[in-house]
């Protein structure tokens, strides 16, 4: 086969980039795939969780790579400029050459936020889960503190592969401890809610979003392995979470009931603690500034969209009806703003993911419920395939410009 190119080297570099940063395996390819067919090339491409394998040439002649990818967190910010730099070289712009080295730019760009931000974010949307979740002050206390705790472990832990695989079971094991602790040194509080309210930024309820849709979108492989790698987070929080509840049980019993959770939120608790999470997500996932309003609109529009068609349809059918919303709307402002339509979606996704349900259920598991289990198990995975269905029609509905 003929010498790679500079165009392959940039279709290589750019699926890397965009892999390391969070795309799914269907935009991925999709987008891989034009950018081959505006520079002349002919190729195949597929990708898994950890590895994208690329065929440049006819079938008879095929040069092909094998990437192997470490998954790295969500950033937008790079999504964006990746998403723009593609249009710069397909446009002409910009040669494939030069488009390689500004991939290289781009990665190597230092985070926008630092560390002080990013550990305020994780107690905010530790502290705003609980509210949303139903809790009191209290819970609101101790999982901003809790989820403060696992945001220092995960800084310190993001630079050491070894310590980094070990990081769910040990959040889980704070998490579950602090909120132990805190109910019986400052009375009572509704353990649950704190505890997954600490681990919120942790639950793998968008992994597994993005697995159904995967496999709705006929990725198979791809999907599968998401599925296989959301249930392992859950079980690994959830083992760190039962060993850390018995920390409690160390100590004096004090006979203190655990309290009853407010039904409904006031409506003005609701909207700043949409607020608070909308802006915490917004930096946790390195959004640029100038969309943090966008971020913010189109979360509270999906989350209001969910519950009142929770309402009026049942749980599966409401979230159906909040990522239809989100994905209408976002695929509506990629069109006006020419931007990527993930920069909106991934974010209005994380107030609807079944993350929450997910470890309901294992807790139930674990406490030997399993009809409550299994029941709570099933209604998880309806709500991912509700969001997967959602988001599919949204594209049929109102399809976006781009690939993103």
């Amino acid at each position: 086969p003929p010498p790679p190119g500079p165009a392959v080297a940039f279709v290589l570099r750019l699926g890397h980039a965009l892999h390391r940063h969070g795309t799914p395996a269907h935009r991925l390819e999709g987008l891989m795939m034009k950018v081959s067919e505006r520079l002349g090339l002919e190729a195949r491409f597929f990708s898994t969780p950890t590895s994208i394998f690329a065929s440049f040439g006819p079938p008879e002649d095929l040069r092909t790579s094998l990437i192997r990818v470490e998954p790295g967190d969500m950033d937008l910010e790079r999504l964006i400029l990746l998403d723009m730099l593609a249009d710069d070289v397909i446009h002409g712009r910009l040669t494939p050459a030069v488009g390689a080295r500004r991939v290289e730019d781009i990665l190597a760009r230092p985070p926008r936020y630092g560390p002080a931000l990013q550990l305020l974010c994780w107690m905010l949307a530790g502290a705003s889960a609980a509210l949303l979740f139903g809790g009191g002050w209290k819970e609101m206390g101790v999982a901003g503190v809790s989820s403060l705790a696992i945001g220092v472990l995960d800084l310190l832990t993001r630079k050491q592969p070894t310590t980094a695989r070990v990081l769910e079971p040990v959040a889980a094991v704070l998490s579950a401890a602090f909120a132990g602790l805190a109910a019986h040194f400052f009375g009572p509080l509704h353990g649950e809610v704190a505890t997954l309210a600490g681990l919120i930024v942790l639950l793998p309820g968008l992994t597994l979003t993005i697995a159904v849709n995967e496999v709705a979108t006929r990725n198979l492989i791809s999907g599968t392995s998401r599925l296989t790698h959301a249930a392992l987070i859950f079980l690994q929080l959830g083992f760190g979470a039962a060993l850390g509840s018995r920390v409690a049980t160390v100590l004096p019993p004090v006979p203190m009931p655990t309290p009853a959770l407010p039904a409904v939120l006031p409506p003005g608790v609701a909207i700043a603690a949409l607020v608070v999470a909308g802006f915490a997500i917004a930096v946790l996932f390195r959004a640029r500034p100038r969309d943090w309003g966008w971020i913010a609109l189109a979360g509270a529009a999906a989350f209001m969209g969910a519950r009142l068609g929770a309402l009026l349809l049942g749980p599966q059918l409401g979230a159906f009806a909040g990522a239809l919303l989100l994905g209408i709307g976002s695929n509506a402002l990629a069109r006006l703003r020419n931007r990527p339509a993930v920069t909106t979606v991934v974010p209005g996704l994380m107030l609807l993911v079944p993350g929450s349900v997910g470890f309901r259920s294992l807790a139930s598991l674990l406490e030997r419920d399993v009809v409550a289990g299994v029941d709570t198990a099933f209604s998880m995975l309806m709500v991912a395939v509700a969001l997967a269905a959602g988001l599919l029609s949204a594209n049929a509905i109102m399809p976006s410009r781009k690939v993103l």
